[in-house]
């Protein structure tokens, strides 16, 4: 959404919330900047445009004709449009914290830091009660999780590159995204893919290049029913399970010695050898550690590696 459309919809929530009465389409016209348009079918399309996204955001916006006006008025009145007071139990705010921690460094952590600061405004606690032993984390540093999650969150059509597993040929795909899952440490799209006219799931390290949403916000219906999660561990269940040996320094890489079994090496380093589905999931993983990691087979996982690198490179 461009910068002057927002400040546009901002500007006409606060004229009618702000409003005694109901106001007319051309009182709004005068008094809402943005709407300076000369063109009265133009202000129309403009106006019902702007009313229709308010309302699949949540705003609502009321309709009342006078049978003495010509005109029907709009408002919004306050009492739909405020949130009630947030009230929450000990055990409620604390698993909010929690949550928050898990997004702390991943791509949700402005969006997760912005609600807690607003919580705790409201005088809500949830930092301490949070605290604990075991500190949790989630990893989303698949490039295709924001466009993603922006889709799912918005219901909108999107269309990107996907390299199939048991090829390097890059097809387009045009998915109506259902939900992101997460399962194993990896990430998935769940959707209807149109070129396929089917349900589909979608490994997010297999997608290449941007994803590009199309059409208008909204138009994606997720179908009653639907256990995106259960269609994820059908899907992952039928996935080939493979052996990587990955030499490590000692003393580092402590996620990669829990994940497998460890033994020492012929030099001062150890050798890691672990389990894994996706070449593209665990080159990521293994960039990660930098120079304390290098895979010495399977080759598929070091060419990714490799890609990674010299991506990064240039």
């Amino acid at each position: 959404m461009s910068r002057r459309k927002t400040e546009r919809l901002l500007n006409l929530v606060i004229c009618l919330l702000a409003t005694r009465r109901p106001l007319s389409a051309e009182q709004i016209r005068h008094a809402v900047p943005g709407y300076d348009s000369g063109n009265d079918e133009a202000f129309q399309r403009m106006f019902e445009r702007d009313k229709t996204e308010l309302r699949e955001i949540g705003i609502p916006v009321e309709v009342h004709r006078d049978p003495w006006e010509d005109e029907p008025g709009y408002r919004i009145v306050r009492q739909a449009y405020e949130l009630p007071e947030i009230t929450l139990e000990a055990d409620e705010a604390a698993v909010l914290g929690l949550a928050a921690q898990v997004w702390q460094r991943a791509n949700l952590a402005e969006a997760a830091s912005g609600a807690l600061l607003k919580l705790r405004a409201a005088g809500v606690e949830t930092a301490e009660l949070a605290e604990g032993p075991l500190e949790l984390r989630v990893d989303t540093r698949d490039p295709a999780f924001p466009g993603l999650w922006e889709a799912v969150r918005d219901r909108r059509v999107v269309r990107f590159d996907y390299r199939a597993a048991a090829s390097e040929v890059l097809m387009t795909r045009t998915v109506e995204p259902w939900g992101v899952v997460s399962r194993r440490g990896r990430w998935y799209l769940v959707g209807h893919d149109r070129e396929r006219d089917a349900p589909r799931v979608f490994r997010l390290s297999r997608i290449s290049g941007p994803v590009t949403p199309t059409g208008r916000p909204g138009a994606v219906t997720v179908p009653g029913g639907v256990d995106i999660r259960s269609m994820v561990g059908t899907r992952d269940s039928l996935v080939r399970e493979r052996v990587a040996t990955v030499r490590v320094r000692p003393g580092t890489c402590q996620g990669l010695r829990q994940a497998g079994a460890v033994r020492r090496g012929e030099d001062d380093w150890d050798v890691v050898t672990l389990d894994f589905a996706d070449p593209e999931w665990l080159a990521g993983w293994v960039v990660g550690f930098a120079g304390d990691a290098e895979v010495l087979d399977p080759p598929d996982v070091r060419d990714a590696i490799i890609r990674r690198l010299k991506g990064a490179l240039a």
